[in-house]
């Protein structure tokens, strides 16, 4: 083993690349994605050193284009899940005893594959698969995920970093080792990087993995295995599955080894996984880690001397962009009664402006939920609020699923502070906003944290400080990140650690230290220089 303290390179952030007409960025996407979007790949599962294809198939389809196929990939039986966690113990054996810096280097390697090489691909990858518009894919698949491998190294040498006091007599020491067991990851649609980072943190940590990526996510998952592959993750360190969710997890939950689960995705199936781990506690080893982030019904409040054009700015950001599918995205809003007019008419005017189609015209700043039972759901709610005596469809409402799953951005007013909209996760192009009396924003505040129940994020809106410290304070438990004159999305890895509590999550905050801290199991050493020969203790003496 190598002998020295060794310094990493100072972490980051990733720069975001404009993609102007004319420039090489946009040429390189463009062809990426003219090029993946003409062929058709096909995906097998990654288990230990076997590329395994079953024969039993699903396709992928661009959401913006339902019919045009760009690839299948192989579903797993039980007995490959089996496979996938046997690799994963044995191939800890190894990757577990293995030097951090050499696993530091491996995905230092991966970040800058990622800026480079890979960028165009993993992009172009993301908008075919996810239907993100060239920004919504250059800050996820490019820079948030080389921010995640970046900075993940460093917080993981300011880990080892943090030791116990000892003196001349006794050297204390603490041990950060890997978790012992397998670390099951369970990924969403709508981050690459989260895809990406949930497995790969609890790699870096010296944890072997079993990786489920979802469905909807598999052809840029594809484009994440290469990079893995190429910055030399060996085999059976993160192991990637597809197929039946249930019986995949039931697999997993029911192993003695299962050490942990990351998570991203659905309140409700977090909540299910918890069910299951605590169901079958006596079956484990150790006590699992529970590391989920789930949803989020996240707020906009705008005080009486709020700047109109912020307001209306910001939320359009938060509530619109990548069509609302963002766990952090706005969706209900709460207005005074004296800017209302003006907001509304900026809203309108502005919103009348956003084009809606395929990512790759790059006018388009809208594009496609992410497929057909996340498009009938939204249409369900929007037929419905058309209805209803208490809302109204201030704007958009239109929805039509012909080619692709399009859903035009939906604004809602409701007189009802807790619409059916107001309080339900729809994760789509759907705001809901109420407009409140000037007089009433105490109450409004406490109404704010009282309606939903997740606590991701949040946003207050205004130019009376005052008013700032009263909203930071009424609404401390109601965002894990909370913003002051911003939009409720784009936490940035290594500034904006993101997580929330509620039925948001474990707050376990992505993108700091306090992540990984989940994937270790500290060990004390105490060393004694000088041992006592003998039991008896001064105050024994005549």
């Amino acid at each position: 083993m190598l002998k020295g303290f060794f310094n990493v390179p100072k972490a980051v952030n990733e720069p975001v690349k404009s993609y102007k007409p004319g420039s090489p960025e946009k040429e390189a996407v463009l062809a990426a994605y003219r090029k993946m979007y003409s062929e058709t790949i096909d995906v097998p599962m990654y288990i230990g050193s076997e590329q395994i294809k079953t024969g039993n198939t699903r396709t992928m389809t661009p959401p913006h284009d339902h019919q045009h196929v760009v690839g299948t990939y192989h579903l797993a039986e039980k007995k490959h899940i089996d496979q996938a966690i046997a690799a994963a113990l044995e191939a800890r054996k190894k990757w577990s005893q293995m030097a951090w810096e050499q696993r530091a280097a491996i995905f230092l390697k991966a970040a800058e594959l990622i800026a480079g090489p890979y960028r165009a691909r993993i992009n172009a990858a993301t908008m075919i698969a996810q239907s993100k518009n060239i920004f919504q894919a250059e800050i996820d698949a490019s820079c948030e995920l080389i921010d995640f491998l970046r900075y993940n190294v460093e917080f993981m040498t300011q880990i080892y970093a943090d030791q116990p006091k000892s003196d001349s007599a006794v050297w204390n020491r603490l041990e950060y080792r890997p978790l012992e067991g397998f670390v099951y990851a369970i990924t969403p649609f709508n981050f690459t990087a989260i895809a990406a980072n949930l497995p790969a943190s609890a790699a870096m940590m010296g944890n072997t993995v079993v990786w489920k990526p979802s469905d909807s996510q598999v052809f840029s998952a594809k484009i994440i295995i290469d990079v893995f592959k190429e910055a030399g993750v060996p085999d059976g360190v993160i192991n990637v599955v597809f197929g039946d969710p249930v019986m995949i997890t039931d697999t997993v939950l029911a192993h003695p080894d299962f050490a942990g689960v990351h998570y991203t995705g659905s309140t409700f199936v977090f909540k299910e996984i918890w069910k299951k781990i605590g169901s079958q506690i006596h079956t484990y080893k150790t006590y699992p880690r529970i590391v989920g982030e789930t949803g989020g019904k996240d707020f906009v409040i705008a005080h009486p001397s709020s700047n109109v054009s912020q307001v209306v700015a910001n939320t359009l950001r938060g509530a619109f962009e990548f069509q609302g599918q963002k766990c952090s995205a706005a969706s209900r809003a709460y207005f005074p009664k004296s800017l209302w007019p003006a907001i509304k008419e900026e809203m309108g005017r502005e919103l009348a402006t956003m084009k809606m189609g395929s990512p790759e015209d790059f006018s388009n700043f809208i594009t496609a939920v992410i497929h057909e039972g996340s498009f009938d759901k939204l249409a369900t709610y929007i037929d419905q609020a058309k209805k209803d005596a208490d809302a109204e469809v201030i704007f958009g409402g239109n929805y039509d699923k012909s080619k692709g799953y399009f859903v035009e951005p939906t604004v809602i007013l409701t007189t009802n502070p807790k619409y059916t909209t107001m309080e339900t996760e729809l994760f789509g192009p759907v705001l809901t906003v109420y407009v409140y009396e000037d007089a009433d924003w105490k109450n409004t505040l406490k109404l704010v944290d009282e309606t939903s129940e997740y606590a991701l994020t949040g946003a207050v809106f205004s130019q009376d400080r005052y008013a700032i410290e009263e909203a930071t304070v009424a609404l401390q438990n109601s965002a894990g990140n909370f913003y002051v004159n911003d939009k409720p999305t784009g936490a940035v890895v290594g500034m904006q650690p993101f997580g929330g509590a509620r039925a948001s999550g474990t707050n376990d905050k992505a993108g700091s230290a306090l992540n990984l801290l989940r994937w270790v199991s500290p060990r004390t050493i105490k060393e004694t220089f000088v041992t006592p020969d003998n039991y008896r203790y001064p105050f024994l003496g005549e």
